[in-house]
């Protein structure tokens, strides 16, 4: 019996949002694709992985059609939404309210009114992580909270995710390996 092989999940945040300025989770926006050698350089990065999934958002779809526009026909996963902001929704950054000091900890369980906290996100993007890891390379194209997902789910932490960057069009990959562990190989890579 031979030794089932690792998992490379290669997370990629969706190409800048056109959010006019304003916080944008669950509201569908479209992505500026245009800048060609950005995008180029991270599909050479990449290759043509064995499987792409995205997020239903316009925004990953978008990027992913712009990434590999003839070779693969992704799957969508709504479980990679990123977080819900409820109420918050829409606002401009100076319409939402002022936290005041918070732990790592509790600013992982702080939920909008109306949405889901950092926790619940990752309660929603780990199973599909995990499902996603059944062998090959495995493009996943979604957004920054579902990102920093996978880097909780590696690092067994879910507070300790929050402190990572992730910028439009960077590249995060992680290794799910045969005995259920994780590894995380890079973080945050931006082609130049």
């Amino acid at each position: 019996m031979g030794v089932a092989a690792a998992t490379e999940l290669i997370l990629i945040r969706h190409a800048p949002a056109l959010t006019g300025g304003r916080l944008c989770g669950r509201t569908d926006v479209p992505a500026d694709c245009g800048d060609r050698g950005r995008v180029a350089a991270l599909r050479a990065a990449v290759g043509v992985p064995d499987r792409i999934v995205t997020s239903p958002a316009l925004r990953c779809r978008q990027t992913a059609a712009a990434l590999w526009p003839v070779e693969v026909d992704p799957l969508s996963d709504a479980a990679l939404w990123e977080q819900d902001f409820g109420d918050w929704e829409g606002r401009a950054p100076d319409a939402l309210p002022d936290l005041g000091p918070l732990s790592p900890a509790a600013l992982a369980q702080h939920r909008p009114p109306g949405g889901e906290s950092f926790a619940d996100l990752c309660a929603r993007v780990a199973p599909a992580l995990i499902g996603a890891a059944t062998g090959g390379r495995v493009a996943i194209v979604a957004h920054a909270g579902t990102v920093r997902a996978g880097l909780a789910l590696a690092l067994g932490s879910v507070p300790r995710a929050l402190a990572f960057d992730v910028a439009p069009l960077s590249l995060t990959r992680l290794w799910a390996l045969p005995d259920g562990g994780w590894s995380i190989a890079t973080v945050n890579w931006c082609p130049a």
